[in-house]
């Protein structure tokens, strides 16, 4: 199904990294809301610390926005799927305007999405250290790409008011309108460390009161009146929605594969993707659900060593009949009463190393969930919590295996195929994933391996024992919303 769906909307997009994006940006969506209007707050790529700061300045969920886990064809309706019932949407960029994934041209980046969204883009430039040259530069990104509409600038860390007299002069020859002048202000500045910011839920009061800082700065400064007009020029989007009991409704079948060797090579990729590919043949549909009338619980790891999730994975495992609740294991000393399945997302465990270790009962309860053969679905932070340990301190032992941290920092989009049959998907599943960390697991990989990846190298990693699957990927289950099906289904038979 489609139809024509109008949702005012602005990108704010910026020549590089450390801008101002997030200050705009989240700013911007603290201004709005604050006039009265329900904002849309959304996120280009696949970082989970933004949005974080964007739902604590509307009041909404923060959502990404994703063109190369999700795929361009989901970029639009997953936009209007969290712009339901908004005035308006204010789209984060990622690092530079035409930056993505490596190797891919465009895929992924801010000016591929606002393509995909139709929607005009804001720059936002750091004024500090030039003044006339500000108008090249504005041209330059201009004018690159001309399905790119680049109809506003917001200058940033401008020193004085003699310095934006010069940007503004400089600027009228590029021909793109002013809409922001920032000064710097201390009090925005949010805390970084090894991977980014500091997330909300570590420094919610703090966080609070840096929000409100933006707000204030972007009240001040920009043109809010004229920002909501230009957002209103964008145009009607072609498609319908995404809705999680469509898409799951829609999807074909999970295949299901009799038991039996898998044959592998010395890195496991090249004969498990001929199996999968040769075996599609013998493949038959899964049996038809259980028809009992049961939700099975399944609990989803949250608090501040657990804030890194997608909204729509939990979307999805409602939609395919689950019971959603979250617990804190900093916290908690025992799983939801009932729980089938657990799902333990990214974070920073090695933040929270000692105190993960000290809730021993918590850590016991859910080995003894992975002994029954219960599902469990591990990304990043999740995979440390299952390992023997994390820098010295006992974790919950489910895996083999020992976590550390480092000071290399790994970090990319991933291309990888499933290589054993687990609670996820079957062997051969074609799914993009993201890794983002700085820390080691040794082995990286089980006997029967969760992922084959072929870039940056091709390797084996992650685990797949019982139900569990534990890997250092992340990935976005509405690109394949057979995953949450899966998933469910072997809670209520598990």
């Amino acid at each position: 199904m489609s139809s024509s769906v109008t949702v005012p909307r602005l990108v704010i997009a910026a020549p590089s990294s450390g801008s101002g994006k997030t200050t705009v940006a989240t700013g911007l969506m603290a201004a709005f809301a604050a006039r009265g209007l329900a904002v849309s707050p959304h996120k280009v790529g696949p970082d989970y610390i933004d949005p974080g700061y964007h739902a604590l300045a509307s009041g909404r969920v923060g959502r990404n926005l994703d063109a190369y886990l999700c795929g361009p064809e989901l970029v639009a309706p997953l936009f209007l799927h969290g712009a339901r019932g908004c005035d308006l949407a204010v789209v984060e960029g990622v690092m530079g305007m035409f930056d993505g994934a490596a190797g891919e041209g465009e895929l992924a980046s801010t000016a591929h999405v606002a393509k995909l969204l139709r929607a005009p883009v804001v720059l936002v430039v750091d004024a500090s250290s030039q003044s006339r040259s500000v108008a090249a530069l504005v041209h330059g990104f201009a004018s690159w790409d001309p399905e790119v509409r680049v109809a506003g600038v917001i200058l940033n860390k401008v020193a004085s008011d003699r310095h934006e007299e010069l940007l503004r002069e400089a600027l009228e020859s590029a021909g793109v309108p002013v809409f922001g002048v920032l000064r710097r202000v201390a009090q925005v500045d949010t805390p970084s460390r090894h991977l980014g910011l500091v997330p909300v839920a570590e420094r919610r009061g703090d966080a609070v009161a840096s929000v409100a800082a933006m707000a204030a700065q972007v009240e001040r400064g920009c043109d809010l009146e004229g920002l909501v007009s230009l957002a209103r020029s964008a145009g009607a989007l072609p498609c319908a929605a995404w809705d999680a009991a469509e898409v799951l409704g829609a999807a074909p079948p999970a295949p299901h594969r009799p038991e039996g060797p898998r044959p592998q090579t010395p890195d496991g990729l090249e004969d498990t993707t001929r199996w999968a590919s040769q075996g599609r043949g013998e493949l038959r549909d899964q049996p038809p659900p259980d028809p009992r009338p049961s939700s099975p619980l399944v609990a989803v790891a949250g608090g501040p060593a657990f804030t890194f999730s997608y909204a729509e994975h939990a979307e999805l495992l409602a939609a395919a009949g689950a019971e959603v609740v979250t617990f804190d294991p900093l916290r908690d000393e025992q799983l939801p009463e009932g729980t089938a399945g657990l799902v333990i997302g990214g974070g920073f465990p090695e933040v929270y190393a000692a105190e993960l270790s000290a809730n021993e009962p918590l850590r016991k309860a859910v080995s003894a969930l992975a002994e029954t053969g219960a599902p469990v679905a591990a990304e990043c932070a999740g995979l440390l919590y299952l390992c023997r340990e994390l820098d010295g301190q006992p974790m919950c032992g489910v895996l083999d295996a020992s976590a550390r941290m480092e000071e290399k920092l790994t970090l990319g989009y991933r291309d990888a195929v499933a290589v054993s049959d687990s609670s996820l998907a079957v062997a051969g599943t074609r799914m993009r994933g993201h890794e983002f960390h700085r820390t080691v697991v040794e082995p990286g990989a089980g006997d029967a391996a969760a992922w084959g990846v072929r870039v940056p190298r091709r390797r084996l990693e992650g685990f797949v024992q019982r139900g569990v699957h534990a890997s250092y990927l992340h990935t976005h289950w509405a690109a394949e919303p057979g995953v949450a099906r899966r998933f469910v289904e072997r809670c209520r038979t598990s």
